[in-house]
């Protein structure tokens, strides 16, 4: 189910650093360098394919990762994206 604009702005409170445009969350990460932000990235994978839920990802400057949570099949952000984001930033947390 679609998460409501109000709910997204609660859920937003508890997750540092993301940011919502409606209908994804975004949040990018800075690493010490390629291998870590490499590392990362492979986790966030697995995991994805875990949860059957698969953030968008970008590598940029070769330390910097972006992701991007939505749920395409309803048109916008739902809880799976909040439960994405919440698992990313604990293996971000891990990874430093």
């Amino acid at each position: 189910m679609r998460l409501s604009a109000d709910q997204i702005k609660a859920q937003l409170k508890r997750l540092e650093g993301w940011t919502s445009d409606g209908q994804a969350i975004r949040r990018q990460y800075t690493f010490d360098g390629f291998a870590t932000a490499i590392a990362f990235v492979v986790r966030i994978g697995f995991d994805a394919e875990a949860a059957d839920h698969h953030p968008d990802i970008l590598i940029a400057n070769y330390k910097k990762v972006t992701l991007t949570f939505t749920t395409h099949s309803a048109g916008g952000l739902t809880q799976k994206d909040v439960e994405g984001a919440a698992a990313a930033d604990q293996v971000f947390g891990a990874a430093r």
